[in-house]
This record gives structure tokens, sequence and C-alpha cells, in this order.
């Protein structure tokens, strides 16, 4: 395949993909995930209608979710804990492990 065709696909795949796409680690932000589990799924399928589905939002609202509920900009006790702790790189990495699930 000639390099123009291939990177003609992937830019393809990407739009396709809604440019969910993380830069981030999905391979670690699925360990960091495991804290998340509980209530949002080891996918991102929640089970409970309480709790949203993250598995393929776009990485770019979860991270600015994130972003907000630590800051305090978005209000939510349990998720602002949740969250204080997350470095820069764990939201990008959480936000390419959700973006890279399927939602059932």
């Amino acid at each position: 395949m000639k390099a123009r065709t291939v990177i003609v696909l992937a830019a393809a795949l990407t739009l396709a993909s809604g440019g969910a796409l993380a830069a981030g680690d999905a391979a670690a932000g699925k360990t960091k995930a495991q804290a998340c589990a509980g209530c949002h799924g080891a996918d991102g399928n929640s089970t409970n209608a309480q709790y949203p589905r993250l598995a393929g939002q776009h990485a770019e609202y979860l991270m600015s979710a994130l972003h907000q509920y630590k800051s305090g900009e978005r209000s939510n006790g349990v998720m602002k804990a949740m969250a204080a702790g997350l470095s820069d790189q764990d939201i990008e990495n959480l936000a390419a492990w959700f973006s890279s699930q399927t939602c059932k």
C-alpha cells in the first residue's frame, strides 16, 4: 500500500470516529479506570442508569468534564473527590481508555 493511501485511510478513520481518539495511553487509562468501575463499569458501560456510560464518549468531552470536576466548576462531590488526585496525564489516559471502548 502506498504511503499516501495509508495517510488518507488514517485520516478517514479519525474523521469517522468523530475525532474521539485521545493522545493519552489507553492501557494506562484502563489501569487507572479500575477506580471508576464501581459506578461506570469496567469498560465504561454502566449498568445503573444513575451513572453515565463513558464508553465511546468523545475524549475531549471526557477530559473537559474531569478537569471541571477537579476544579469544582462542575458540582458533584463524589466526582470532585475522584478527580482531585488525577494528573493531566491521568485524565488524558482515562479519556483515551473510555473513548476507545464501545458503548453497549
